[in-house]
């Protein structure tokens, strides 16, 4: 029986992920999920593509939203209280226009000391009305498309077999950086094919395959980058018809809810994989 595994949401962008064992699922992902941005001063988001350093920044978010705090080694912490009603400024996504509510000079210095660079930090306004494409639309935070990224341990297992085969060292989950792990699928990729899916009191529809970048090379615990590995072992048995690698799948909320570990996931639809 497939069930959910493991549950993780990512407060501020790139930075690391918070485990839970519960967690309500909204209309834009799990409940605080890459609500936070990192932007530079001219508000262009950092990525761990140009910023691993990211990885290094342990978020915390309280229940209701209110508080956020942010730790990082040889640093001291940061706790703040969030602001939800100031102005909105401008700030660029993957070169698409959005706006984030700037939380102010002391985070903006904090980040900047840790990551080497002027950063500033912003959160979605709450009038923020983002759509996301792909088969099923919806909406999400600052993630890079969709509101939820699911990934199955058949999946990964699969590509740490082949990596071993290359000689190379396997990978931990969390390279990857998915909210949602299912186990019991005995087929690797069957989250390609699974169109609708129930867990807990939610549901997801299918929206694409998540294409993979760079980020797979960044180590989540040290922030030491190092190739080709993942992405040359992923391109030999994942390149996507429309370019680059694919690995794991992207959905939309169809029905928010909540959903634990231990949940069965059911599959309402199959489909054909999109490769």
């Amino acid at each position: 029986m497939p069930v959910v595994t493991a549950l993780t949401y990512y407060p501020v962008k790139g930075c690391a992920g918070v485990p839970v064992d519960q967690a309500r699922l909204t209309p834009a992902g799990l409940a605080h999920d890459r609500s936070f941005m990192v932007v530079s001063e001219e508000g262009v988001f950092r990525t761990q593509r140009r910023d691993p350093r990211l990885t290094l920044i342990r978020p915390g978010v309280t229940h209701d939203g209110t508080r956020l705090t942010l730790q990082a080694d040889d640093f001291e912490p940061l706790a703040l209280d969030v602001d939800t009603s100031g102005p909105a400024r401008p700030v660029e996504l993957f070169g698409n226009a959005y706006r984030g509510i700037d939380q102010g000079d002391t985070v903006a210095e904090w980040l900047s000391s840790v990551l080497g660079a002027p950063s500033r930090l912003v959160r979605v306004p709450p009038d923020h009305e983002r759509v996301t494409d792909g088969r099923t639309p919806g909406t999400s935070g600052y993630a890079d498309s969709s509101a939820v990224h699911l990934l199955s341990r058949a999946t990964l297992d699969l590509l740490n077999e082949k990596l071993r085969e290359r000689g190379a060292d396997p990978l931990p989950m969390n390279r990857f950086r998915p909210n949602i792990v299912v186990d019991g699928w005995p087929e690797p990729h069957t989250e390609d094919r699974a169109h609708h899916l129930t867990l807990g009191s939610a549901e997801l529809g299918y929206t694409k395959l998540a294409v993979r970048c760079a980020v797979t090379m960044v180590d989540q615990a040290t922030a030491a980058r190092s190739g080709p590995e993942p992405l040359r072992t992923l391109a030999g048995y994942r390149r996507a018809a429309q370019g680059g690698v694919v690995f794991g799948t992207k959905y939309a909320v169809l029905r928010p809810g909540k959903v634990s570990v231990g949940d069965e996931v059911v599959v309402g639809e199959w489909g054909e994989p999109e490769r």
